[in-house]
C-alpha cells in the first residue's frame, strides 16, 4: 500500500465529496487527463496501487484501464493548498485517452521545451527538409553528429572553467541540441531518456 500525508477527513469532507484528480506522467510530468475520487475511490488507488476513479457517468467506483489494460500504476497522490484537488502521478501502461491518444490533451500538452525541440527534431528527421542545418547533419551521419559533440562538449567546458555563466549557458544549448539529434538519429526519443533518468531517481531514493 502506497503511503500519503494526505488528510482524507480535510479533502474528503462528506462521504458523497467528489475531487478533481489530475492525472501526471511520473517520467515527463505530462498532463494526461482529469478525473474524481471519492474518499472510497482514493483508498482503493492507495490499497491496490493502481488509479482508481469515482464515474460520475457510471455512479460507481472505476479503475483506469479495467476495459483497456492501460492502467496507471499509482506512483504518488498531493494535495493542493486548498485541499480541493489531487495530484496524481502515475507510470500508464498505455495510451490514456480513450481515442488512442498517450494524453486527453494531446500528444505534446505539456512536455516542456525540450519535448517540443524533440519532436520538433524528429520531425526534421522524418521529412530532411533541403537547406535545413539538422538534415545536414542527419545526412553526415553518426560520425558528423558526434564530432559536433565533441566540439560543444569541450567549448562547454571551458566557458565553465572560465567561469563565464553567459557563454557556458549558451554552448550548454549548443551541446544539448546537438545530443538530442543523434539521439533521434539512432531512433531514441528525449521521452526515453527522462524515464531512465526517473527510474535511477526512484531507485536511489528507496
Amino acid at each position: 500500500m502506497i503511503k500519503t500525508d494526505i488528510d482524507t477527513g480535510k479533502v474528503f469532507k462528506e462521504s458523497d465529496t467528489l475531487v478533481p484528480a489530475v492525472i501526471q506522467d511520473n517520467s515527463t510530468l505530462q498532463v494526461l487527463m482529469v478525473g474524481y475520487m471519492n474518499r472510497e475511490s482514493f483508498e482503493k488507488s492507495l490499497e491496490a496501487g493502481l488509479v482508481t476513479f469515482f464515474s460520475r457517468s457510471r455512479q460507481r467506483l472505476w479503475t483506469k484501464g479495467e476495459s483497456s489494460g492501460n492502467f496507471l500504476e499509482l506512483v504518488s497522490i498531493a494535495e493542493d493548498c486548498d485541499s480541493d484537488a489531487l495530484l496524481v502521478k502515475v507510470n500508464p501502461r498505455g495510451p490514456v485517452c480513450h481515442t488512442g491518444s498517450f494524453s486527453c490533451f494531446g500528444e505534446a500538452g505539456s512536455e516542456g521545451f525540450l519535448g517540443k525541440l524533440d519532436s520538433f527534431i524528429g520531425q526534421r528527421r522524418r521529412l530532411m527538409p533541403e537547406g535545413s542545418y539538422t538534415t545536414k547533419l542527419f545526412e553526415g551521419g553518426t560520425e558528423k553528429i558526434c564530432k559536433k559533440i565533441g566540439e560543444e562538449a569541450a567549448e562547454t567546458i571551458i566557458e565553465a572553467v572560465r567561469d563565464n555563466k553567459e557563454r557556458l549557458i549558451y554552448e550548454a544549448g549548443d551541446l544539448v541540441y546537438h545530443l538530442i539529434v543523434l539521439l533521434r538519429y539512432k531512433g531514441i526519443s528525449f521521452s526515453q531518456i527522462e524515464k531512465e533518468l526517473c527510474s535511477r531517481h526512484e531507485q536511489s531514493s528507496r
